[in-house]
Order: structure tokens, then C-alpha cells, then sequence
């Protein structure tokens, strides 16, 4: 995804030396400037990584994320005091395939617990249309018939999950014509991820890691009432039926039997065929579709052109890559209750 935006793995190590040699006359990171004693130095890649880590890790981490808010996670490109940071960090989490220029800083960083959440669940492949109607979606059972295998078939503990993923192991997390990277937005495959993140936790940090396993406990559990009421809230919709400009939501409709028709691909930025525009035309039109959702970080162009052609009303779906004032609610839980509400509002469920 979006590797014209690669960094050279030279600019990236001489990056590294220049942010090392930053850091030596400064502080190590945003959010040690306050003086964090003796918490466990996290760095987050972007918010879903960040919300993890700082729900997970409570008072026991100092979270330092990446992506500012209101910076599309996409476009970031690091400063060499980023990147002298994750090699000052005592627990990286990332998610490979999203940030290029992140994944090669960290491979340069010589970070130990380094934990890429994409192997931490089972990645699928989706493209512009994706359809669950023909999938199981009720918990683990979803999870087996997409060769879940619980902790034993992902080595949920944080370094030795990221080694039995290595590269050339298929997994091409989100790049083109490669898996779909955006997981969290499902969150029975983000609680999946929470479980992997609270154990990579404990065996980083064992002195706290019963309140590691609180606090994973306590979120999975919060997840799994957002599952419950997506589930419910979506049960019955006149339309199964969302267009979006970025195909983000693959996972979402997969897990909720929806139809995802989107605009342009995984790349936020990829520019629609006019064939695929007259395809979105046709679809609305059969499937009665009501509206063209646009996301917060991202322009709102497209999907305004398009619904003023067809008729459509526009909203605002968030793929929650981030956290700004625009944001319809301050958490991962909030947001993901706004885009349930719209979903329901667009797709007449009752």
C-alpha cells in the first residue's frame, strides 16, 4: 500500500544515526518529557496501535505514537527524531503494511519486543466489493473457518509472533494486490489482536503483568459488547448495501453479511476508473444504496461528486486511523458506536 512512499533503507539508516545523535542532547520522546520513572517506554505506529497500548498498558507504559493526530497514517514520513525514538523505545507496536517508512524504521531500530499486531490475527484479502453473506460470523466459529487456530496457531507472545511472520510469508499486509490491513475496524479480530498485545505485554514487562492482563481482560470484554451490538443493530437493514471512498470496511462487512462497494481500493488515495464510477451508479441504483460515505482525514471530493450525480446523501463513515476534533466521539469505542449509528441510518436497520 502506497510504496511510491517508501523511505530507502539508507536514507532510513542514516536517519537513524542523525535521530540517535538528536537524541543524546534532548529528550527521548514526546512522552518522556515529563520524567516517566520507571514505565515501560511505548511507541504506538498510529492511533489503533496507540489505543491498544495505552488501554492495555494503563499506568504501567508512557505511549508515544508516530502519527499525529490528523495526519493521514498513510502519508506519514518520520523525522530523524522519530526515528532515534523507537530505537530509545522498550516495546514497539505497529501494524506492517499501513506505514512503509515505519516498517523500515523499526527493521533498523534493533528494538527486542517489537510487535507487528498483522500477526496477531489472520488477514484476508478484499478488494473494492466485499460481501459476508456467505460467511460464518459468530465469534470463534468466523475465526476457524479463516484458519484462526487461537494462541497456539499464532504464537501470541509479542517478538516470537513476529518472527514465525517474516518476510516472504505471503502476507503482504495491505500493499497492492496484498491483504487487507484494516483489522481493528472488526472488533472481534481487534480483541483477537488485544489478546496478543496483553501477552507481548507481559513478557515484556513481567513485573506488571497482572495488571497487563486486567486491563486486556477488561477491553476484550468491552469489545465483544461493541461486536454484540453491531451485531444486533445490523441484524435486520432494508439494503446490505454501503458505498465508501476508501475500502476500509472490508472486515466490518465481512463480519456483519454487508456489501462494501468502494469508490477507489485500500489506498485512500487511489483515483476511480470512470468504469468504476458508472459501476457505483448501477449498484446504488439496484441495490438501493442511500448514501456515499466519506471519511474525516481524508478529501470529501469524490464522494460528493458522486452522490450529487446519483442522487445520494453523503456521510461521514470513519476508519478510526485517527483521532482529531472532527472525530464523532474521543476513543476507538466511540467512533466505532458513531459509524454504527450511521450504518444503521444508511442501511434502514432497525
Amino acid at each position: 500500500m502506497n510504496v511510491r512512499r517508501l523511505i530507502p533503507t539508507t536514507a532510513v539508516a542514516g536517519a537513524v544515526v542523525l535521530g540517535l545523535t538528536a537524541l543524546s542532547a534532548c529528550s527521548t520522546s514526546d512522552a518522556a518529557d515529563g520524567g516517566n520513572g520507571d514505565k515501560l517506554k511505548v511507541t504506538a505506529s498510529f492511533y489503533p496501535m496507540q489505543f491498544l497500548a495505552e488501554k492495555i498498558g494503563g499506568e504501567h507504559v508512557a505511549v508515544t505514537s508516530l502519527t499525529k493526530p490528523g495526519v493521514e497514517p498513510h502519508d506519514l514520513e518520520l523525522t530523524p527524531r522519530q526515528i532515534g525514538s523507537i530505537s530509545e523505545s522498550d516495546y514497539v507496536l505497529y501494524l506492517k503494511g499501513i506505514q512503509p517508512a515505519v516498517d523500515d524504521a523499526i527493521k533498523q531500530s534493533g528494538v527486542k519486543n517489537t510487535v507487528d499486531a498483522a500477526t496477531l490475527t489472520t488477514l484476508e484479502n478484499h478488494g473494492s466489493e466485499v460481501s459476508g453473506h456467505d460467511h460464518g460470523h459468530e465469534g470463534e466459529e468466523h475465526a476457524d473457518e479463516h484458519g484462526h487456530e487461537g494462541e497456539e496457531g499464532h504464537g501470541h507472545e509479542g517478538e516470537e509472533a513476529h518472527e514465525e511472520h517474516s518476510e516472504g510469508d505471503g502476507h503482504n499486509h495491505g500493499e497492492e494486490g496484498g491483504a487487507d490491513p484494516h483489522i481493528w475496524l472488526d472488533p472481534v479480530k481487534y480483541a483477537e489482536v488485544a489478546k496478543g498485545v496483553g501477552k507481548s505485554l507481559e513478557k515484556a514487562d513481567p513485573d506488571h503483568a497482572a495488571g497487563y492482563r486486567k486491563n486486556t481482560d477488561a477491553l476484550v470484554a468491552e469489545l465483544g459488547e461493541l461486536n454484540t451490538a453491531y451485531e444486533t443493530g445490523l441484524k435486520n437493514p432494508a439494503t446490505k448495501t454501503f458505498i465508501t471512498t476508501h475500502s476500509a470496511f472490508g472486515y466490518l462487512a465481512e463480519r456483519y453479511g454487508l456489501t462494501q462497494q468502494g469508490i477507489a481500493g485500500i489506498d485512500p488515495e487511489a483515483e476511480p476508473s470512470p468504469a468504476r464510477i458508472q459501476e457505483i451508479h448501477t449498484i446504488a441504483e439496484k441495490e438501493k444504496a442511500t448514501t456515499v460515505f466519506f471519511e474525516t482525514l481524508a478529501s470529501d471530493r469524490t464522494a460528493k461528486t458522486l452522490a450529487k450525480d446519483t442522487g445520494l446523501k453523503t456521510g461521514v463513515l470513519d476508519p478510526l486511523e485517527g483521532i482529531t476534533e472532527k472525530s464523532q466521539g474521543a476513543d476507538y469505542i466511540e467512533v466505532m458506536k458513531s459509524n454504527l449509528a450511521a450504518l444503521q441510518k444508511a442501511l434502514g436497520a432497525k
